[in-house]
């Protein structure tokens, strides 16, 4: 059977819920502070690995940088094609695997936000992404890759979670913890107002900023530093995320 990712109903099921008005509308002050943080100015080259339905591809191409979103998800990168020709800005889609993706000394800045990394059973899958993006990356070149984290996740962990979404769905979330805490296996539930229901299962890799650290150096990266979230916010106690600035 196809893992999780490789199933297109499970982009298409849940759509809305991870991409709602409110995500949308966080995009301009993350890539603010990515600006901030990489020094790359536009309109230097900009990969975005994993860039679901465009959010931060399109608001770097408002910006005049010179952007290429990638995504195995086709309908998704449909969605962005068209927001970007009605707001008339430019930007390259790539229908791709992260782990195939790859294009030397293409990029100033990649980007891999959202949690979209860690998905592989293998974790020799994960650093093959990882060295993709660091050989994709001119030398000085910038790598933002944003995940949950086992210390965010630690303070907060909840094995069910429920809450109310825009439409007036009820969104149920069940997680379970793998193998000492190496990955994260969640289950999504969905009641729409009408009793529809729709199921989705999703494993993660989970990284501590040490174990990320470790990985992001062995392929290449000469430099990494974190931050607690896409704001620039100390790693501490306190972070929400695992925010990772790796310099190649």
């Amino acid at each position: 059977m196809p893992p999780w990712f490789e199933h297109a109903s499970f982009w298409q099921d849940f759509e809305s819920m991870m991409f709602d008005a409110a995500r949308f509308e966080e995009a301009p002050a993350q890539v603010d502070w990515i600006v901030r943080a990489s020094g790359v100015d536009a309109p230097g080259p900009v990969l975005d690995l994993c860039c679901g339905v465009g959010r931060h591809t399109l608001e770097f191409a408002r910006r005049g940088y010179e952007v290429t979103g990638v995504d195995r998800c086709e309908p998704y990168l449909d969605r962005a094609r068209v927001a970007a020709a009605e707001e008339g800005v430019s930007a390259t889609w790539v229908p791709d695997d992260m782990r195939r993706f790859r294009r030397e000394g293409a990029f100033a800045l990649a980007i891999n936000l959202f949690t979209s990394f860690g998905y592989f059973d293998d974790p020799a899958e994960d650093a093959l992404v990882a060295r993709n993006v660091c050989a994709s990356l001119r030398p000085g070149g910038r790598f933002v890759l944003e995940i949950k984290g086992k210390e965010p996740l630690a303070r907060v962990f909840r094995p069910c979670l429920s809450r109310r979404l825009a439409d007036g769905s009820l969104f149920v979330q069940e997680s379970r913890l793998i193998d000492a805490w190496e990955r994260c296996e969640t289950r999504w539930l969905v009641i729409r107002p009408d009793g529809e229901r729709i199921v989705g299962t999703l494993t993660t890799r989970l990284y501590s900023a040490t174990e990320l650290r470790a990985l992001l150096l062995t392929v290449g990266f000469e430099t990494v530093e974190f931050y607690g979230d896409l704001a620039g916010a100390p790693f501490d106690h306190t972070a929400t995320r695992l925010v990772a600035l790796a310099t190649r």
